[in-house]
């Protein structure tokens, strides 16, 4: 049976709901496609790969390679894009572990430059605004890794988490209990995005007043 790579990844992402990421072994995919495992590697190199492949897949819908940031509104393009990404690793058991060391595919280098030339007539230098959607993507990831944690044990847990007697003598983690608790995670995630988006408005301003005083002390063309 001759396999296509899209098929290949569609099994390992059917899988990995079913198995999540520490079940999923391309020996198992390809038990699953009904072949030997080392015809998986016609598609791909290694597990590394793969993995790389499953994320790609799990943003494309969401994140669509040609979306146009617009320099004028730039909180709302990153705030929307966070959003979409964090709903789309959510939607697969283990999402954030699988995208978790991944780099941009050759393909989205066009986007990833289209996102930095956005930013840059934002004010942003070129590193700043490639550590901006770093810092954002990061946050993304270690925020649905410990979502996903979290959403997975509920069920072992014997009662609620920091019950009420356990801070009865800790009156500002009592008075904090739901944060604690992780009661609502769409408000902490939103929290915590606003948090980052207005540093680096700060950021913005910063580099501004340090362009403009480099500006005003360089002495005019012919008399340097």
């Amino acid at each position: 049976m001759a396999l296509h790579r899209d098929e290949v990844v569609r099994t390992a992402l059917r899988l990995l709901n079913e198995e999540g990421i520490d079940g999923l072994t391309t020996r198992r995919i390809a038990r699953e496609l009904g072949v030997q495992s080392p015809a998986l590697y016609w598609h791909f190199k290694n597990k590394r790969e793969l993995l790389d492949l499953m994320a790609e897949a799990m943003l494309a819908e969401a994140l669509p390679p040609d979306r146009e940031p617009r320099p004028h509104n730039w909180p709302e393009w990153i705030a929307a894009d966070a959003r979409a990404k964090r709903n789309a690793l959510l939607a697969y058991r283990d999402g954030a572990r699988v995208h978790a060391g991944t780099l941009p595919a050759e393909s989205e280098l066009p986007a990833v430059e289209a996102q930095l030339g956005a930013l840059c007539r934002s004010g942003l230098r070129p590193r700043t605004a490639l550590r901006l959607l770093l810092t954002v993507d990061r946050y993304i990831m270690g925020w649905v890794t410990e979502e996903q944690a979290w959403r997975q044990d509920a069920a072992d847990r014997d009662r609620p988490p920091f019950p009420d007697e356990a801070l009865r003598e800790l009156p500002l983690l009592r008075e904090a209990a739901e944060v604690l608790r992780m009661t609502d995670h769409d408000a902490d995630f939103e929290y915590g995005l606003r948090v980052l988006i207005e540093g680096f408005r700060v950021e913005i301003a910063r580099e501004a007043r340090e362009d403009s005083s480099a500006s005003a002390a360089r002495p005019p063309d012919g008399l340097a």
